[in-house]
């Protein structure tokens, strides 16, 4: 567990992540981040959850129409 201290920036309040956390999540400087409620609190993840949704449909229906999509791509 790491502790972080919530900081002014500018008119904001934000919270700066050390270097180990941003590798950790593969985050550089301008990435996007994205905060979804947990049950034990909230979640941090450089995944969006509804891209992630969107493209698990896609891919079961990849899956499943597999001919359907090898002749279409003649």
């Amino acid at each position: 567990m790491t502790a972080l201290k919530l900081t002014q920036i500018g008119n904001s309040v934000g919270v700066i992540l050390p270097k180990e956390i941003l590798a950790r999540l593969k985050l550089e400087k301008g990435d996007t981040v994205f905060v979804t409620d947990s049950v034990d609190g909230v979640r941090l993840t450089p995944f969006d959850p509804e891209t992630e949704a969107q493209l698990s449909i896609g891919r079961q229906i990849m899956k499943d129409r597999r001919a359907v999509l090898r002749e279409l791509a003649k």
